[in-house]
């Protein structure tokens, strides 16, 4: 693995991580990367952003090999853009730390990169138990995601200028940023939702019924895209007490 303070590689990879509190996870999220890395002959870095946990994260992101970036953030587009200041690659994969990549899709989006495409992302499958409702929605999600050629940002990978020229994520949103970048890179360039399956944790849709994700997503659009810029609501994405069932 090469060291992020080392000069820009042609083709070198950065894997940057957003975590908080990720003890539990992110040592499988960093040996998965290594594993799908092994054989490709290529310059690679992890860089995991820290923000400001409380436990372990930041300890074992170290062991595995990863360099910890620390903020006091709290909030994802910013976390993410931290870590891409840091980054010595010509490549940018963004993974959260509770996600796997295995050696098929960072393959595919390799081969994608060599062939122009200038970002993308890939279907999500989800790990363990998953209540009822929440299969049709990944469904939905994963169709969707294909048809409008937008990123879930659990996985999203695009080149250092594509990131540039863009901005990186706007941090004015504190959730769909994902979703706002995707739309900055298709106007770059060339982006492509991989069929490739990256797998995620489904701790979130455990800890919340149907119902309260119902109510989470009426109350949004009662209060409009004003709704993606506060913190107020997004309890989804920002609560910090949530535990795994």
């Amino acid at each position: 693995m090469t060291s992020s303070t080392s000069p820009r590689a042609t083709g070198m990879i950065s894997f940057i991580v957003p975590a908080y509190n990720e003890e539990r996870l992110i040592g499988g999220t960093l040996a998965a990367l290594h594993d799908a890395m092994a054989g490709l002959r290529r310059a690679y870095e992890i860089i995991v952003v820290d923000d400001n946990s409380s436990d372990q994260t930041a300890t074992i992101a170290t062991q595995f090999g990863a360099r910890v970036v620390h903020v006091c953030v709290h909030q994802i587009a910013a976390t993410r853009n931290a870590g891409a200041c840091q980054a010595a690659g010509e490549i940018f994969f963004f993974v959260d730390a509770d996600t796997q990549v295995n050696r098929a899709v960072l393959g595919a989006a390799l081969a994608a990169w060599r062939q122009g495409v200038v970002g993308g992302g890939a279907v999500v499958q989800f790990e363990g138990r998953l209540p009822r409702y929440a299969k049709m929605s990944v469904s939905l999600w994963n169709c969707f995601s294909r048809t409008a050629r937008l990123a879930a940002g659990c996985f999203l990978f695009c080149t250092r200028e594509a990131f540039q020229s863009t901005g990186g994520f706007d941090e004015t949103f504190y959730c769909a940023e994902d979703l706002v970048f995707s739309r900055g890179l298709k106007r770059h360039g060339r982006f492509v939702i991989l069929p490739e399956p990256v797998f995620t944790s489904a701790r979130k849709l455990r800890a919340y019924s149907g119902w309260k994700l119902m109510a989470m997503t009426g109350s949004m659009l009662l209060r409009g895209p004003k709704a993606l810029k506060q913190r107020r609501g997004l309890e989804f994405w920002y609560d910090r007490q949530r535990q795994d069932s």
